[in-house]
């Protein structure tokens, strides 16, 4: 395979929006990912222009919620780069009727871009929450023993650290910066799964990926680091670099960037 692959994942929070602002035409002509990992498209295929369903340049694979205007995610891969990219949704024994998993298989790499569950709504939703972290890591501990090189990125819905969050006391024991769903992100880490940018900044603060649209949370750099790359310990030395790209405009998130030497054959 080529050399250095350009992966980005980005919550876009409604793709329809993102693209009439004009902003996914300026994002792809200035970073031209090579596999593209999009959370909470909010919309069904029927409903997208043909640039976002049949863009020249880009194999495109949409997972759409059931529930109209609602989470989902998609997969779009350089064309000229991976010719016989092979597209999968969902997990074993989970019902993905939201359209949470998405994952491209690209030789023996499977890249997955996940939009994490914020379980927020409800009792219910936060157990379901903590179990689909649970569920997810025996998911790609399986993939992994089966020779299979798992990338996965996405919106996490987690700030890990205090140094992932603008205001750590203020929101600790919060939905998004919990102790127990942070001690599940701990587990991935400790069963070998590296979060990409904090192993490779361990002390860079202030860098985050999530404002809230209220009181100019973004212009004040008030943020949350909840979008991340994670990588089997041994595939990291291949990591070449990694970026939040906060400049990128159009949701309330920001895109991340990894750039890798290669992929395993």
């Amino acid at each position: 395979m080529k050399e250095q692959v350009r992966m980005i994942s980005w919550n876009v929070n409604g793709i329809r929006a993102v693209e009439k602002k004009g902003e996914m035409s300026r994002f792809l002509e200035r970073y031209q990912p090579d596999v593209f990992l999009i959370q909470e498209v909010k919309a069904v295929p029927g409903q997208l222009s043909q640039e976002l369903i049949n863009h020249p340049e880009y194999w495109q694979f949409y997972h759409p919620a059931q529930k109209a205007g609602y989470a989902g995610t998609a997969v779009w891969v350089k064309k000229d780069r991976f010719p016989k990219p092979e597209f999968y949704t969902g997990m074993p024994a989970f019902d993905d009727d939201e359209g949470r998993v998405s994952q491209v298989k690209i030789g023996s790499n499977r890249i997955f871009g996940v939009y994490f569950p914020n379980g927020g709504k409800s009792e219910q939703a936060w157990r379901e929450k903590l179990a689909f972290y649970e569920d997810f890591l025996v998911y790609i501990n399986n993939l992994r023993e089966a020779g299979d090189n798992v990338i996965f990125a996405g919106d996490v819905n987690c700030c890990h650290q205090a140094i992932d969050i603008a205001r750590p006391k203020e929101n600790d024991g919060k939905i998004g910066y919990h102790p127990e769903e942070r001690k599940r992100i701990s587990t991935w880490i400790e069963n070998g799964w590296v979060d990409v940018w904090r192993q490779t900044y361990p002390e860079k603060g202030d860098v985050y990926s999530w404002w809230s649209f209220r009181s100019g949370a973004r212009s004040r750099n008030v943020g949350w680091r909840l979008d991340y790359f994670f990588v089997d310990q041994a595939f990291f030395p291949r990591v070449r670099s990694i970026a939040y790209l906060g400049e990128q405009l159009g949701s309330d998130h920001c895109p991340v960037m990894m750039e890798v030497d290669s992929l395993q054959a």
